[in-house]
């Protein structure tokens, strides 16, 4: 495979599923961040514990966590994946006001698990977005990207700026 060519797409421009039968387990790691923005008055509430459809960080930490679970369910050509580990962390952020999703995903395995946390990240936020929709119609998510991963054939790489970028 060249770097130039897209893995998921047959010679003949057809989608298809990547065969990584032949590919070594690895430990291979994977981190995506994303961000709700929302208004001063609902990160209040969400602060404060008075959303009226219960803990909003909770309930957003357990559906990334069931997410990342069902990825290959949402996303058509992912691999059906043993995680290892799914760990979805949420923050607060009172300038701009919005709530920092983080989630990392571990397998051991012949594929990454960027996907996974990606989606584990984009299902977060749009559950902090469905609880405090009563409160702020225009809550949003922002700036979801993967941000780091390692393992595998291609080694480490964090993001960098626009780009990501090798680190090892």
């Amino acid at each position: 495979m060249t770097p130039d060519r897209l893995t998921h797409v047959d010679a003949g421009g057809r989608a298809r599923m990547v065969d990584i039968s032949e590919k070594d387990d690895t430990r291979r790691t994977a981190t995506a961040r994303g961000r709700v923005g929302c208004t001063p008055e609902a990160l209040q509430l969400i602060a404060a514990d008075q959303v009226a459809k219960g803990n909003v960080l909770d309930t957003a930490r357990l559906a990334g966590i069931m997410a990342a679970k069902r990825t290959s369910e949402l996303i058509p050509l992912c691999h059906p994946l043993a995680l290892r580990h799914i760990d979805v962390d949420l923050r607060l952020e009172e300038s701009p006001p919005g709530v920092i999703i983080e989630a990392t995903a571990r397998v051991e395995g012949p594929t990454g698990v960027e996907m996974e946390a990606l989606t584990a990240v984009a299902v977060a936020g749009l559950t902090v977005i469905d609880m405090i929709k009563a409160v702020d119609r225009w809550a949003s998510i922002t700036e979801v990207a993967l941000v780091r991963k390692e393992g595998g054939a291609s080694g480490r790489h964090e993001r960098g700026g626009p780009a990501a970028q090798s680190v090892g």
